[in-house]
């Protein structure tokens, strides 16, 4: 059996569009990706500097702990791995 491989950030499996997130930003000197959603890529890149990735690093439950991402990962829970909507832009 093939095990389906999952959003590094969220969780769920994987959906046709598979972008390539760099935990620690390549201008903070990441070479590693992982895999996510296209959303899941958005929202991470509008919550977060690229000083605060690099921080919190290849761990993604320390990016968790922030409440709007929290809010974000419980309302795309149980979307489909396909699934897209709009993403709200950094707050100034």
């Amino acid at each position: 059996m093939v095990e389906e491989e999952a959003c590094w950030l969220c969780g769920r499996p994987l959906g046709r569009r598979v972008e390539q997130h760099h935990p620690v930003p390549k201008s903070r000197g990441g070479r590693v990706t992982r895999p996510v959603h296209p959303i899941c890529h958005r929202t991470l890149h509008a919550t977060f500097t690229n000083k605060e990735l690099e921080k919190a690093g290849d761990n993604p439950q320390a990016l968790a702990l922030n409440p709007e991402l929290a809010r974000f990962l419980g309302w795309v829970a149980n979307k489909s791995p396909d699934f897209h909507a709009p993403t709200r832009r950094r707050k100034a």
